[in-house]
């Protein structure tokens, strides 16, 4: 079991997929993530299997730590190893602060930010057996900047790239690199659940100094960029990637 192995967490479809194929593509075998998308989980892990690589497919809500620690099981069963680990995986509830209920709170923070502390722990105790790692978060611009109906997952993205800067630090000693990247409006499923997705999607295309919008490979890029072996000195960074919109007032 000498294949490099890569865990990207909500990788049925979106960004977590498009990720998932390109490390296909680089050579790794996948573990492939969902919570609810059996289906789309299965055409993604046939998709990388086409392309010779091995696929796991493991369902497990990553805001649910035994759900977390019976997906790890799995992937040292199966794989015996873990070289890199994509946090993709998001959920929240779309609402003004004073309509959030605890609920949604709690929801939000799980799978936002409590989540990779808990993998990454995870993923270390694997990664450590290989020597090194790298870990890459995906956040977005609500974390720096107000936007509508978005405190919750406004505040879980923050503490997620916290959290990104103290498991940098911790984690370089045991050769894992940790970074993070905040993508600006990507129009993918997961915005369908936005309630003002058509305003931000016109904002994104009327004032996006880069002149259009982010797209799904923008994200993906960067990803593979700070996955990469030439981006081992950028430790606890969260890049953005938003063609200069969050630059303006």
């Amino acid at each position: 079991m000498t294949n490099k192995v890569a865990l990207v967490t909500g990788s049925s479809r979106g960004i977590g997929k498009e990720i998932a194929l390109r490390l296909a593509k680089e050579g790794y075998d996948l573990v492939i993530n969902y919570a609810r998308s059996k289906n789309a989980a299965l055409e993604t892990a046939a998709e990388i299997e086409a392309l010779g690589r091995r696929a796991l497919v493991v369902k497990a809500n990553v805001g649910d730590v035994d759900k977390i620690n019976h997906m790890f099981e799995q992937i040292e069963q199966e794989f015996g190893r873990l070289d890199i680990f994509v946090n993709n995986a998001a959920s929240g509830v779309q609402r003004p602060a004073m309509e959030l209920e605890e609920k949604h709170w709690d929801w939000t923070m799980n799978i936002n930010s409590k989540a990779l502390l808990f993998c990454a722990q995870q993923a270390a105790k694997l990664m450590e057996k290989s020597g090194k790692g790298k870990i890459v978060s995906i956040s977005s611009l609500g974390s720096i900047r107000y936007l509508e109906n978005y405190t919750a997952v406004g505040v879980s993205k923050a503490a997620l790239e916290a959290l990104t800067r103290y498991l940098a630090v911790e984690f370089s000693a045991k050769n894992i690199v940790v970074n993070a990247v905040s993508g600006g409006a990507v129009d993918t499923e997961a915005l369908a659940h936005f309630p003002n997705r058509e305003e931000m999607l016109a904002e994104a295309r009327e004032k996006t100094p880069a002149g259009k919008m982010v797209e799904i490979d923008d994200i993906v890029n960067a990803v593979m960029f700070l996955l990469g072996d030439g981006s081992d000195m950028i430790r606890g960074q969260t890049i953005i990637v938003d063609g200069g919109i969050s630059l303006l007032v």
